[in-house]
């Protein structure tokens, strides 16, 4: 396929370098498939694994399925939450290596349709368009107190109650129907930050909501701990500061191999609970030139974890 891919896999060389101490044979579980990027980086590399790509978009699954097709019986395609199809693969497969991209694709965010962006004519942020709960959904009918929930907890915006009161005072007038009102809204209650739309991390806390994006994460580290897959590396990219601090303390928890509360005098565990150790202390993020070439790899955050 020699047309451009619709989107640009970030921290690619560095997710290469990551999977390096990975067995050579077994199943790689991508669980963000998106556009194919890492997928297809990653079958070209390691000719040993078969690829097993997660999606919940079936726009994705389609466009992925036909980049890949060259690789034949190698690669898999499963729509779905990577939540609930991670934990049978665990138990099923030798899985080798598991690779989760927690961030939207250019695509759904350029795509005007898919109602992610400031310049949307609809609100609506589904990573599955089949899915329930839409943005819309949260922006005029979640209660005032809900909204102050998630603009406070996964927006970790300081004006939280004036967003929110806003908000609801104008859909009492008339519906909020596309991203372009709601960030007008937003705007003139919320601090100028620079350059920065003064709703993007509102907008990320509802999409936050909408799919479900920290559940998600934590079903996915809970199955990976219990049932810890023999020598395979993990590598998880986030995009959050919520989802960088729950990829690292479980990582760092996993890497514990002394779970004595603190003050104990002696070891009494048996010092021997390390699940597997930390491919590096601190995460890895995007040079210079990456960041030109795409600014939205400003905020990535790789963390990488390699299981006993």
């Amino acid at each position: 396929m020699e047309k451009k891919r619709p989107h640009i896999p970030v921290l690619l060389n560095e997710v290469l370098h990551c999977f390096e101490e990975m067995p050579a044979e077994g199943v790689f579980v991508d669980c963000t498939l998106g556009y194919g990027g890492h997928s297809l980086a990653i079958l070209e590399r390691f000719p040993g694994i078969k690829l097993i790509g997660i999606d919940r978009d079936p726009e994705a699954i389609a466009y992925s399925t036909k980049l890949l097709e060259r690789f034949g019986g190698r690669f898999e395609a499963r729509r779905g939450r990577f939540s609930d199809l991670l934990p049978e693969i665990l138990q099923e497969e030798r899985v080798c290596g598991v690779l989760a991209d927690f961030g939207v694709s250019s695509l759904q965010l350029d795509k005007k349709e898919r109602g992610f962006s400031f310049l949307s004519k609809n609100l609506d942020m589904r990573m599955d368009p089949a899915a329930k709960v839409s943005a819309y959904d949260i922006v005029n009918r979640y209660p005032q107190n809900e909204l102050e929930r998630i603009f406070r907890e996964y927006a970790e915006e300081r004006a939280y109650k004036k967003a929110a009161r806003a908000v609801v005072e104008a859909r009492q007038k008339k519906p909020i129907e596309s991203g372009t009102e709601l960030a007008d809204i937003l705007a003139k209650v919320l601090p100028k930050r620079g350059k920065t739309n003064p709703a993007t991390a509102i907008f990320q806390a509802i999409r936050i909501e909408v799919n479900d994006e920290l559940g998600e994460i934590k079903r996915a580290l809970d199955a990976l701990e219990e049932n810890p897959p023999k020598e395979a590396v993990v590598g998880m990219i986030t995009f959050h500061s919520l989802e960088d601090r729950m990829v690292k303390q479980r990582f760092r928890k996993w890497s514990l191999s002394c779970i004595c509360p603190p003050g104990v005098f002696r070891c009494e565990c048996g010092n021997d609970h390390a699940l597997g150790t930390m491919l590096g202390r601190k995460p890895i993020v995007a040079k210079a030139e990456e960041i030109e070439r795409n600014p939205r790899s400003r905020s990535a955050k790789l963390r990488c974890f390699r299981f006993f």
